[in-house]
């Protein structure tokens, strides 16, 4: 554990292989780095530092919660994800509608709240999908609000003994996703984007090249 932080328990954890899933990490109050170490100066710093840090804990446990530190606006997540100075990922072929917030960090989905949406694996119907996903919430809910996160490789070998021919037929024959895209956007819908929305585009040709990238 770097010094930067201690890790907590929280009752919502699982453990997978003996591994904790998510990881819990809290400012550690007795580090030496700065007068207040929850603060959102201080966590920036400490990911620079301690990227590969994160990185590696990251590889391990699939799911990093942050928790205790003083990242309290949409700004202050900005610039805590820019810390990590990772690569901008082009939301083309995204399903459902976001509004931007500020900078690269947009609302997760705008589709009411009684809408269920399952498990899912991001921008699974795209050729490329994000490597990781980067979640922040402003204002706690008084009820409910909770994102639950589930590891894929988990779900697959639980299924493998208890569904083998289901499964088998899956590896054999694959998934084929299709979708048909409106033109207008359905914001009662939790995958309500429109053509224009998905691509970022009106024109359709424009849209047919974005969508084999």
């Amino acid at each position: 554990m770097a010094d930067h932080f201690t890790e907590i328990q929280l009752p919502q954890q699982r453990n997978y292989n003996s591994i904790p899933f998510p990881s819990v990490l809290s400012p550690n109050p007795s580090t030496k780095a700065a007068a207040v170490p929850c603060s959102v100066s201080n966590l920036i710093e400490t990911i620079k530092s301690r990227k590969l840090f994160l990185e590696s804990l990251l590889l391990k446990t699939g799911a990093i919660l942050f928790r205790g530190f003083d990242v309290k606006t949409a700004e202050d997540f900005h610039d805590v994800v820019e810390a990590f100075r990772y690569e901008d990922f082009p939301s083309f072929g995204g399903t459902a509608l976001g509004t931007q917030v500020f900078g690269q960090i947009f609302t997760a989905n705008e589709s009411p709240p009684d809408q269920n949406m399952g498990f899912h694996q991001e921008m699974v119907q795209t050729l490329q999908s994000p490597s990781k996903l980067l979640f922040f919430c402003e204002v706690e809910p008084a009820s409910g609000g909770e994102t639950p996160i589930v590891l894929s490789h988990i779900v697959y070998e639980r299924m493998r003994p208890n569904y083998p021919e289901f499964v088998e037929k899956l590896e054999d024959y694959r998934l084929i996703l299709s979708r048909f895209l409106g033109q207008d956007d359905d914001p009662s819908s939790p995958i309500g984007s429109s053509r224009k929305s998905t691509f970022s585009t009106d024109n359709k040709s424009v849209a047919e090249e974005r969508f084999v990238i």
